[in-house]
């Protein structure tokens, strides 16, 4: 008798109420992933969101931006994690796999109830996720759109090309497992399939080369990390320290781990004790399963520490990013020569106090009364660096070490009302930030002639803790504070005269602090252009070559914005990335106490005792559950500089906020991380002691 299609159904169900302990996660796991997706999906699509600030065009761009890269990357995820989780369930199901061949079930009905079993999850799965998306869309919206410091659109959406594209991505995804579950049905003999959850593991040797590759690919990886100096750095090289860093976790747990416990049986001291006797056999015997899931968990812990502590750092350093950035609530900015490039060139000087009582003026004929200003100016050039601590203006010439220099000049008086602090420098003399060397020489080359006009020494009186001028770290920087302006136009002319039409200007600053509120201060933006488009409104101020206006409230909104968004992105791929890592630990753990079991009942009957059982269970479960976090705070620990510098790149440079956000992470991390290890372990337990 053909088994028909009522009994290939009714076989599926039953496989997965039996093996519910196995399915119901990883259901609920893949619920969690479909809703992530479509929520990001329905994100980045909402009308509503495009409309609802025609002032912020960067609002809807940076949403757009920030969801699709999150669904690119938790798709991805959630590729490798469906997959890792169905090899697993596999493994588990062999045993019954086979005993349905054993009883006549030909393999194209087993295949008939992997089919039906399949479908039956991708249902629950992508159904049961798209309604959960749907229902938690506004709630994501409200938290995305507070955190980014925009309006919510009214209404509730439904995106219907998201959820349909959601469903093909996860269809597509299920039927590639199923494809993997149906080629092991048809390559395995029914024998291999009753044992298959039976065999065990040999005993691995050490391998030289790996242990050897992971320790170098791992010191590589560090030594990038710790050594990157500048933002434009940390960026070209943070994904070559990563998978650097991968492999050589992925060599550490397969490799060096057997070397280390290996060498912990050789300790008769420590091997020789009851509860390390068996914890360390057990893990030596099965390391060859046990490394890619401890790689893996260690992996996701350090992605879940990072983008939460880079994020957060991020989002925490926003007003100092923004107070850095506009000084003041009106920031003009004046482009300038402080004197001809050339013979017969129609120039005259700029007159800052001619520009700023235009300005003031202006501000003060609108009705809006000034409350503070503060100017200042500074120019900045590039260089090389060479190996004796020395600039060249020939940036790129043979012998500069390093990336680019930027060098920026400012006067004591500068220095001062911007910090507070007086250097009291004398002529010739010069503070300096970024300078290795005891004193300050640059040599003023011509650049692709490599001829050199000059070479100018300057001694380094003071030599800057922190970095006056907060400029993103592009570059290599390095700044120089002067006695006065005519050091400051010395020095500027030295530049003009190496880099030709190429130097660069002079940059005056005013910024100003006004009584009124951000309308208000919009509107005076918007009649200051209509004013200013009038060469009229310049006249007196001298010859400059672009004048600015920004203000605080703008950059302010732009900067929450891309912060705001960029914690979202981390906390929502942080919360997918730790779900993933909780159900990893859950099946290991499950997977290890079945596996244990028949070993614990043997032991006991030759004469273990339960308690020594439940000691010796609770050392192996400690050994190996908090070994990938260890790891994975170490990996934390290196890569905090990358991270640090990577924040430059937004005007921040609070180390010490980062590194509080980094350890507030790493602890709060550990308490979930330890309650993972109370609930799973007391599966475990009852697995090994039934």
């Amino acid at each position: 008798m053909k088994p028909n299609g009522g009994l290939f159904l009714k076989l599926a169900v039953q496989s997965i109420r039996n093996n519910r302990k196995f399915y119901l996660p990883y259901i609920l796991a893949l619920l969690g992933d479909v809703a992530a997706i479509y929520i990001m999906n329905a994100l980045a699509k909402d009308s509503g969101v495009a409309n609802m600030t025609p002032g912020r065009p960067n609002g809807y761009m940076y949403v757009n931006m920030f969801m699709n890269l999150g669904m690119v990357i938790a798709f991805l995820f959630s590729a490798v994690f469906v997959l890792y989780i169905n090899g697993f369930l596999m493994k588990q199901r062999k045993k019954e796999l086979g005993m349905y061949n054993i009883l006549g079930m030909g393999k194209q009905h087993i295949a008939m109830v992997l089919v039906i079993e399949t479908l039956l999850i991708g249902v629950t799965g992508i159904g049961g996720g798209i309604i959960a998306g749907i229902t938690l869309h506004k709630l994501m919206t409200l938290i995305l759109h507070k955190l980014m410091g925009m309006p919510v659109p009214f209404g509730f959406y439904i995106c219907w090309d998201g959820m349909a594209q959601t469903a093909a991505l996860f269809a597509i995804l299920l039927a590639v497992t199923l494809l993997a579950n149906l080629n092991r049905v048809r390559v395995s003999k029914p024998i291999e399939l009753l044992r298959g959850g039976n065999v065990g593991e040999r005993e691995p040797k050490t391998r030289w080369l790996m242990t050897l590759l992971g320790i170098v690919t791992l010191g590589a990886g560090y030594y990038i990390a710790v050594k990157t100096q500048t933002g434009v750095e940390a960026v070209m090289m943070y994904f070559v320290a990563v998978f650097l860093v991968i492999a050589g976790t992925y060599c550490l747990f397969t490799a060096v781990s057997i070397f280390i416990l290996k060498a912990l049986r050789k300790n008769k001291k420590f091997y020789y004790k009851t509860g390390h006797f068996i914890g360390v056999s057990g893990m030596l015997y099965r390391m060859k399963q046990n490394a890619v899931g401890l790689a893996n968990i260690c992996i996701l812990c350090t992605m879940v520490m990072v983008m939460l502590s880079g994020t957060l750092s991020l989002y925490l350093g926003t007003a100092d990013m923004v107070r850095e950035q506009y000084p003041g609530d009106i920031n003009i900015t004046v482009q300038y020569l402080p004197q001809a490039r050339g013979g017969g060139e129609d120039w005259a000087p700029f007159l800052p106090d001619a520009m700023l009582a235009a300005q003031t003026g202006f501000i003060e004929g609108q009705g809006v009364s000034i409350s503070g200003v503060r100017t200042c100016s500074d120019f900045g050039f590039g260089a090389g660096r060479l190996a004796d601590g020395s600039y060249t203006t020939e940036r790129f010439a043979e012998g500069t070490v390093g990336s680019i220099v930027a060098i920026t000049c400012m006067t004591e008086a500068d220095y001062t009302a911007k910090t507070g602090e007086a250097l009291h420098l004398r002529p010739g003399e010069v503070a300096a930030y970024g300078v290795d060397a005891p004193e300050l020489t640059i040599h003023w080359v011509v650049p692709d002639e490599s001829r050199e006009l000059e070479e100018t020494t300057y001694p380094i009186v003071r030599k800057l803790r922190d970095n006056p001028d907060y400029s993103p770290d592009i570059a290599q920087l390095v700044t120089v504070v002067v006695r006065d302006e005519a050091a400051i136009r010395e020095l500027w002319i030295k530049q003009a005269a190496a880099y030709g039409e190429d130097a660069s200007m002079m940059q005056w600053y005013a910024y100003l602090n006004v009584d009124c509120d951000e309308d208000t201060l919009r509107q005076l933006e918007d009649r200051y252009w209509d004013a200013s488009a009038d060469d009229a409104f310049f006249d007196g101020t001298g010859k400059w070559q672009r004048c600015s206006w920004t203000l605080r409230c703008d950059g302010a909104e732009d900067a929450y914005g891309l912060a705001g968004g960029f914690l979202f992105l981390g906390l929502f791929l942080g919360f997918v990335f730790l779900l993933a890592t909780v159900l990893i630990i859950y099946y290991k753990q499950i997977s290890e106490g079945y596996e244990d079991k028949d070993r614990f009942e043997i032991m006991q009957k030759v004469g273990l005792s339960h308690g020594e059982v439940k000691r010796s269970i609770h050392s192996q479960i400690l050994m190996v559950f908090f070994l990938p976090i260890v790891v994975a705070s170490i990996h934390i620990v290196f890569d905090f500089n990358m991270v640090e510098k990577l924040l430059t790149l937004f005007y921040i440079h609070n180390t010490t906020m980062t590194a509080l956000c980094t350890l507030g992470t790493v602890l709060v991390f550990f308490a979930a991380y330890g309650a993972v290890y109370l609930l799973t372990a007391r599966t475990y337990y009852k697995i090994v002691e039934r």
